[in-house]
C-alpha cells in the first residue's frame, strides 16, 4: 500500500509557524486528494475488468451529439447497443419500468435527478447547457422586442412540446410564466392558446409521414411560431429553410440544463461519460450548438 503522507508533529511556536502548518497541511489533502480522483479517473478509462455493452438513452434533442460522441468514443474491447431517442420524461418512466440502461442523458435535471432518488450509487451529472429559440414563418416579423406581443396575438398560433412528458414542453410553460411579469394575464392566455404537438408519444404522433416532428408541423400548416432549442434550428432551416428564428428575450428564456445519469457501474459507462466531460467530449457537444460546462473555450456570445 503507497502512503502518501509523512509523520507530522504540531507545532507550538509562533502564529506565523502555526500558519504554515495550517498552509502545509491543506496543501496536501489537496493533492492528495487530486491524485486519488485521477487514479479513479486513469482506471475508469484505461482498464476495463472485462468486455462489456454500454446502452444509452438519450433525449431526442441530443440524437445528432450523442451519436457523434458515441461514434467517437474508444470503445477498446466493449460494444455499444443501439441507442434509444425520445422524450426524456417518457424514456425515464421506461427505466422506472425495468428497461436496462447503463447512462440516459436528459434534456433537463429532473429527470436524472428523480431516477438517482434514493439510489446514492447514481450519480447526476450536468455535461451541457442549451438555450431557447423562437422558430417563425417570415410573415410574423418576429423579433425580441415584439416578441411577446406577437405571442399574444389571438391569429398567431403557437406550438410547443408536451410539459411533463418533454423537458421542451416544460421549458415552453416556465417561459409563459415569466411573460405574466410583463403583462399580467399573459400566462394564462399563452397557455390555452399553444398546441401541444410533439413530445407526447403515441399521443403526439407525426403529422407528416417521413418528415421530423418539428418539420410536420409547419409543413402541416399547424402553427405559425414554436418554441425549440437553439441547438436544433441549424438542421430545421436546412430543411425549410424560408423559417426565421430568434433567441428568445432575455426578459423571458430560460436556460435549459442538459444533465446525465450513471444508472450502473459498468467500467465503460464509466468511462463514456468521463468521455463525454473531456476536452473532445465537450468540444464535440459544442460542435452541436451546445454550451459546454467543463471546457476552457470561451463562451459564444
Amino acid at each position: 500500500m503507497l502512503n502518501w503522507s509523512y509523520p507530522k508533529v504540531r507545532p507550538s511556536g509562533n502564529h506565523m509557524t502555526r500558519w504554515n502548518y495550517r498552509i502545509e497541511t491543506i496543501l496536501e489533502t489537496f493533492v492528495l486528494r487530486y491524485m486519488l480522483g485521477l487514479m479513479v479517473i486513469t482506471l475508469a478509462l484505461s482498464t476495463p475488468v472485462r468486455a462489456d455493452t454500454l446502452k444509452v438513452m438519450a433525449a431526442g434533442s441530443l440524437r445528432a451529439a450523442v451519436m457523434d460522441l458515441l461514434h467517437r468514443f474508444p470503445l477498446q474491447s466493449d460494444t455499444v447497443d443501439p441507442p434509444e431517442f425520445g422524450s426524456s420524461g417518457l424514456l425515464r418512466q421506461k427505466i422506472e419500468n425495468g428497461a436496462a440502461v447503463d447512462v440516459f442523458a436528459s434534456a433537463d435535471m429532473e429527470q436524472p435527478r428523480q431516477l438517482a432518488a434514493d439510489h446514492p450509487e447514481r450519480l447526476v451529472i450536468l455535461f451541457a447547457r442549451n438555450s431557447l429559440c423562437a422558430l417563425a414563418r417570415p410573415n410574423l416579423g418576429l423579433n425580441q422586442a415584439n416578441f411577446l406581443d406577437r405571442l399574444l396575438d389571438p391569429a398567431v398560433r403557437i406550438a410547443t412540446s408536451t410539459p411533463g412528458s418533454d423537458p421542451l414542453g416544460t421549458y415552453s410553460w416556465e417561459v409563459f410564466a415569466r411573460a405574466d411579469a410583463l403583462k399580467p394575464g399573459a400566462r394564462a392566455t399563452l397557455e390555452a392558446k399553444a398546441k401541444k404537438l410533439v413530445g407526447g408519444g403515441e399521443k403526439t404522433p407525426p403529422l407528416v409521414p417521413g418528415k421530423g416532428a418539428v418539420e410536420g408541423i409547419f409543413l402541416s400548416d399547424q402553427a405559425d411560431v414554436m418554441l425549440i432549442y437553439c441547438s436544433a434550428v441549424p438542421a430545421l432551416q436546412r430543411e425549410m429553410p424560408a423559417l426565421t428564428s430568434i433567441k428568445l428575450p432575455p426578459a423571458l428564456t430560460v436556460e435549459p440544463a442538459d444533465a446525465l445519469v450513471i444508472l450502473n457501474s459498468k467500467p465503460v459507462a464509466l468511462r463514456f461519460v468521463a468521455f463525454v466531460m473531456s476536452e473532445e467530449g465537450q468540444a464535440t457537444l459544442r460542435s452541436h450548438g451546445f454550451e459546454p460546462v467543463a471546457s476552457v473555450a470561451p463562451a459564444r456570445p
